[in-house]
Parts: C-alpha cells; sequence; structure tokens
C-alpha cells in the first residue's frame, strides 16, 4: 500500500497539472500563440535555469562511485544506439523517428526522477540521484539533439554533422548543466583556498544576503508546472487515434521492457550497488518519457503532436509501471 501510495503521490500531480492546460486551453484561457511561446520559455530559460539549480546543488563529487556513473551512462548510450538501428526500421514517417528514439531512451529524470529516488532511498537516494544527474541530463539532452538532427522533417537520408554539432552546442539544457558543473569546480577551488561565498549564502557590507540563490530557486519551481501545463494546452485526444500504435509501443518499452533489462542488467554487472543506487536506477530508466521531449521536437522540427502524446501517456501508465517496478526491486532486495 505504501508503495501503491507513492506511486499515485508522484505521478497524479503531473497528470492534474497536464489535465488543468487542456482545460485551460478548452475554456479559451490560453490559445496557440500563448502556447508556443510558453514552449520557447520552457525550452530557453526555465528548464534550464532548473537544472543549472539542480547540479549546483550537488553536494560533493568527491564520493561519486564511479561504476554506478559508469554504467548508467553507458546504458544510456545502448540503448539509445540500439533504437536508433531499430526505429527506422517499423516507423515509416522521418519526423517521428528523432520522436521515438528520444522517447525510447530519454526519461523524465531532471522533473520525476530525482524526487522518485529522494522518497525511495531519503537523502541517499538525492544525493546518489544529483550526482547521477551531472552525467546523465547532459547525455540525454545531446543524444536527442542528435536524434531529432538526424531524422529532420524533410526526410533527408544524410547526417548534417556540422548542424548536430551546433546543435548540441548551443543546446539550452545542455548549456545549463555545462555552467552548473563549471560552478561546482569554482565552488571546489573556493573550499580549498578558505574563501567562504557562495551562490546561497554571501556577505554584502557584514550581512548575509541570497538574493541570487533565491531567484533561481524560484525560476527553477516555476519550470515543472508551467512545462506540464503548456503540454496540457497542446494535447490533442484527436491525434490519439491515429498514433495509438506508436503510443502503445513506446508505453511497453519504455515504461517494462527497458526498465526491466536496465536494472536486471546494473543487478549482475555492478555488484557493489547499494539500495540507493539502484534508487537512481529506477528513476532513470522507468520514469515517464521527459516533459522537455516535447518541448524539444516542437523547437527542432520533430513531430511535437506525437512526441506530446507520448509523455502525457507515458505519464498515465506510469503510475501502475513504477508501483509494479518498486515492488519487484523491494521483493528482490535491491531497495
Amino acid at each position: 500500500m505504501d508503495v501503491l501510495a507513492f506511486s499515485l503521490n508522484a505521478v497524479l500531480p503531473i497528470v492534474i497539472l497536464v489535465a488543468l492546460g487542456y482545460v485551460l486551453r478548452r475554456i479559451h484561457l490560453m490559445n496557440d500563440d500563448f502556447l508556443n511561446i510558453g514552449n520557447k520559455l520552457v525550452f530557453r530559460l526555465f528548464l534550464p535555469v532548473m537544472l543549472f539549480y539542480n547540479v549546483y546543488n550537488i553536494a560533493d563529487f568527491s564520493q561519486i562511485n564511479w561504476w554506478f556513473v559508469l554504467y548508467g551512462s553507458v546504458a544510456i548510450i545502448i540503448i539509445f544506439a540500439l533504437c536508433t538501428a531499430i526505429v527506422p526500421l517499423f516507423v515509416k514517417a522521418n519526423n517521428r523517428r528523432g520522436v521515438i528514439v528520444q522517447a525510447l531512451s530519454r526519461s523524465s529524470y531532471a522533473i520525476i526522477g530525482i524526487p522518485l529516488a529522494t522518497s525511495l532511498y531519503g537523502a541517499a537516494g538525492a544525493a546518489a540521484a544529483s550526482i547521477m544527474s551531472a552525467f546523465s541530463i547532459p547525455l540525454f539532452n545531446a543524444l536527442s539533439v542528435m536524434a531529432l538532427a538526424a531524422f529532420d522533417r524533410e526526410g533527408n537520408s544524410g547526417v548534417n554533422w556540422k548542424k548536430m554539432g551546433k546543435d548540441i552546442v548551443t543546446n539550452p539544457l545542455i548549456l545549463a548543466v555545462f555552467a552548473g558543473i563549471v560552478v561546482l569546480g569554482i565552488r571546489a577551488l573556493f573550499v580549498r583556498w578558505g574563501w567562504t561565498f557562495r551562490l546561497k549564502s554571501f556577505t554584502v557590507a557584514g550581512t548575509e544576503v541570497d538574493f541570487v540563490y533565491k531567484a533561481l530557486e524560484y525560476v527553477a519551481q516555476l519550470a515543472t508546472p508551467f512545462a506540464l501545463i503548456v503540454l496540457g494546452g497542446r494535447f490533442r485526444f484527436s491525434a490519439t487515434k491515429e498514433l495509438w500504435k506508436h503510443i502503445t509501443a513506446v508505453c511497453v518499452l519504455r515504461m517494462l521492457v527497458i526498465p526491466a533489462i536496465a536494472i536486471a542488467a546494473a543487478y549482475f554487472i555492478v555488484p557493489s550497488l547499494g539500495g540507493e543506487h539502484f534508487a537512481s536506477y529506477i528513476a532513470l530508466f522507468a520514469s515517464p518519457v521527459a516533459v522537455a521531449s516535447a518541448v524539444m521536437a516542437k523547437e527542432m522540427g520533430g513531430d511535437d503532436d506525437l512526441a506530446g502524446q507520448l509523455v502525457v501517456w507515458t505519464t498515465l501508465v506510469s503510475g501502475f509501471t513504477l508501483f509494479a517496478v518498486i515492488a519487484v526491486c523491494k521483493a528482490v532486495g535491491l531497495l
């Protein structure tokens, strides 16, 4: 019952916010212009600030279990490579191929995963998940850019490596995580030199202030609810009928098959992992499709209707699949 309650508490707030956006659009409190601008705000400001904020709040890199990080990173790359090779064999529309590859290989780790790991394993889970985020989030975003750039809306078969490289290095989400890592490095130097300056707390005229950190915190807190409301506003049930085969396949693979294989493989390949690490892997592999994937698909010319549908439906399904994954992991002693 505790696991069911946790799963509902983790997923239902997201579903409610998506439903709110859908209702606001239906009663004409939001229109297409607002949603398009909102989409750009999420992609270019709110999500980047949230990612920077999350990385900045990582306490210390010195206690990293590098086998834990290495397995998670390699698993993401393998999943992406397999999906990139297999999806084009079954999906004809080029602008849907990149969207599906992204959906299968990218989870909502930043928004759902870290709170999920924290709820499962407390402070230890939060620490492990935050460390994993510094590596997985840039990787997720770089691979997503590659998928969407490789399968462009015009159906070009060749890959424009120059354009793809530019898309990766100018992606706001990747830049935000990189900036967070740079600031962490500077903070570590300050500690070594005995300086006390922090974004969270520094002194002006003898008074401790934290207005920079507070501003970042406010924007970071705005990112998730605003992104979900905009997503709900852009959601169309009429598109579900046309896309149901893609939606069903992605839900089964993303929410059951991929987490089952990835977590089971971690158990055998990296036997030294603790419960907090498996809590992070559940967050990494079993959480629904990333909200940012729909935003990025819209910005990069992918099928944004399909991308939005995949976010919504995997989120709905996750209320059941997360319960199953967590229950099995507890039963076999991983948590």
